[in-house]
């Protein structure tokens, strides 16, 4: 197969293999994006999964039939040493330019709300030289979203920039990556701002993607999070839709699989779409030529494994201490010990219990704590439910084991 037309690379053609199975939820933003734009009220939308699992790519084409309504659209990605001022206001300044606004004086007035809004990071009487500017010419408009209190500020931005947005009979959505890695005070922040914009009917939304705990620091934040936004969980995907991802891109370059290929590519990703694409892109490097085989795919599956073993599990693991590459270790042995015990797949084994893992160690549960808490904060594990952790990453445990 030709290398150079790889239809599985990063970035390659139009269909990612990713987008593959998520047509309800395509569909789903769609009607959402219908009723608010029409007045009707709506919550916001959170994604919530594994890495892995194409929550970003999904994000994106939710971005983009928002950009089909002619909505005003930005995007972030949230992170652990980064408060929400500056980036939220780089993508709120994108939504307005986007928004056209007859009225250049009104876009200019929320624009220097906007410019106010992200300046305040710096605090009061800060110099020029550390005032940051977001690429905004309007001038500051002072009074407005500049209090220093983000809850309060926030409330305020949003409220202006959707009476813009109502004004011309449009929307704006704010795309929020890696949501979980926001600031306690930030989430807190975007949930008052979310409820004051339901209660108001003023179209702006926020939709967010994180790992699977996203809901519950969410409703940390505020006890009433489940009424301000839907909750989608994204997984991997069916036996049809994998086969889909794969065959799409091949038929566009009029090759195919074979069923026993397909059978094969799906024992080995496990229907999630980031593994799909490192198994296709390989798979199409050295298979040489079509019908691709089950042959083919025992032949590249070495370099993928190889791939994702840097790349994806590697990468990670290498972020974690001594301590804490123990403490995963330990993980991946307790769920091994589970999956014997219960005569499950390893890869069905979702959470393991904290105390298992201790024993596992040797340790009280109670040392172990800085070690968890900092694997929590790296997003290398993510804990669903009281007293039990997993992996963030799909296969890590199998990683481990087979690798480490």
């Amino acid at each position: 197969m030709d290398p150079i037309r790889n239809p599985y690379a990063p970035g390659a053609g139009q269909r990612p293999p990713e987008l593959a199975g998520r047509d309800e939820q395509l569909r789903a933003f769609d009607v959402v994006l219908e009723r608010i734009a029409a007045g009707r009220p709506e919550r916001s939308l959170v994604l919530t999964g594994l890495r892995g699992v194409g929550k970003t790519v999904l994000l994106n084409a939710l971005r983009s039939a928002a950009v089909r309504k002619r909505w005003g659209t930005g995007k972030l990605e949230a992170r652990p040493d980064q408060g929400l001022r500056r980036p939220l206001s780089s993508a709120l300044h994108q939504a307005v330019r986007e928004l056209g606004h007859p009225r250049e004086e009104d876009a200019d007035h929320v624009l220097g709300v906007i410019r106010a809004f992200a300046q305040r990071d710096a605090g009061v009487g800060a110099k020029l030289k550390d005032q940051w500017n977001p690429g905004i010419d309007a001038p500051v408009v002072r009074g407005r979203a500049d209090s220093g209190d983000i809850e309060i500020d926030l409330v305020e931005l949003f409220t202006d920039v959707g009476g813009l947005a109502a004004d011309v009979g449009k929307g704006v959505a704010v795309f929020i990556d890696e949501m979980q890695d926001l600031g306690p005070d930030d989430v807190s922040a975007l949930c008052a701002a979310c409820h004051e914009m339901s209660q108001t009917g003023l179209p702006v939304i926020v939709v967010g993607a994180g790992l699977p705990h996203l809901p519950a620091v969410l409703s940390a934040s505020k006890s009433y999070s489940e009424r301000l936004f839907r909750y989608q969980r994204i997984d991997r995907l069916s036996r049809d839709a994998a086969d889909r991802a794969l065959s799409a891109p091949a038929e566009d370059e009029d090759a195919c699989f074979t069923e026993d290929a397909l059978a094969a590519m799906y024992a080995a990703t496990g229907g999630y779409p980031y593994f799909i694409q490192a198994y296709g892109k390989s798979v199409w490097d050295l298979a040489p030529r079509s019908p691709i085989t089950c042959d083919d795919v025992s032949v590249a599956a070495p370099e993928a494994e190889a791939e994702l073993a840097v790349g994806f599990f590697g990468s990670r693991f290498e972020r974690a201490t001594p301590g804490e590459r123990d403490y995963l270790r330990a993980m991946a042995d307790v769920a091994v010990s589970i999956a014997e015990a219960d005569s499950e797949e390893l890869d069905d084994i979702g959470s393991v219990p904290t105390a298992d893992v201790a024993s596992a160690l040797g340790k009280k549960p109670q040392s172990l704590s800085p070690a968890r808490d900092s694997l929590l904060k790296k997003g290398l594990i993510y804990s669903g439910e009281r007293g039990k952790i997993a992996f963030t990453v799909p296969h890590f445990g199998r990683y481990l084991r087979e690798r480490v």
